[in-house]
């Protein structure tokens, strides 16, 4: 690790009912610290949850938080920090692997290039990236395709 390079406090997770083949840490990592460094984080200390869950607590979560039905692939809490207090929590990525592992299979794409564009998606959206519109869409994509070429992982558009 460089010495600009944040501090990466990584709280991984996994909340599955039968085991499955997983990233590795250090890959995680190295997704996390390639989305930071993109989008100009390089100093301090930041915190970071990624768990890891089955279809139906990504339903619950996306029911309640996004008001959508069924699983989804990613899903960003952002921490925002109270006014006056420091605290280097960034916000938690909740993955869904199930959703993760079929939307590879069915695009045809490498399973680790898959769990790779999902957590630098997510880290983006808590860095404060969205494609709610055309244009945030096309920078936002323009900027994971960088980030995952960067890695060796193709287009994931």
């Amino acid at each position: 690790m460089s010495p600009s390079a944040p501090r990466l406090l990584l709280d991984l997770q996994q909340a599955l009912e039968r085991p499955r083949r997983l990233p590795s840490r250090e890959e995680f990592e190295s997704w996390v610290r390639a989305a930071l460094a993109a989008a100009g984080h390089r100093a301090g200390e930041l915190e970071l949850t990624i768990r890891i869950v089955e279809a139906g607590e990504s339903a619950r979560l996306n029911e309640r938080y996004r008001r959508r039905a069924g699983a989804t692939n990613v899903l960003s809490f952002p921490f925002h920090t109270p006014p006056g207090v420091e605290l280097p929590l960034l916000g938690d990525l909740v993955i869904c692997a199930q959703v993760v592992e079929r939307e590879a299979q069915q695009q045809g794409k490498d399973p680790a290039a898959h769990w790779a564009h999902m957590v630098v998606h997510g880290v983006l959206h808590l860095l404060g990236h969205d494609h709610t519109g055309a244009r945030q869409a096309r920078e936002m994509e323009a900027l994971e395709i960088a980030i995952l070429a960067g890695l060796g992982y193709d287009n994931p558009y």
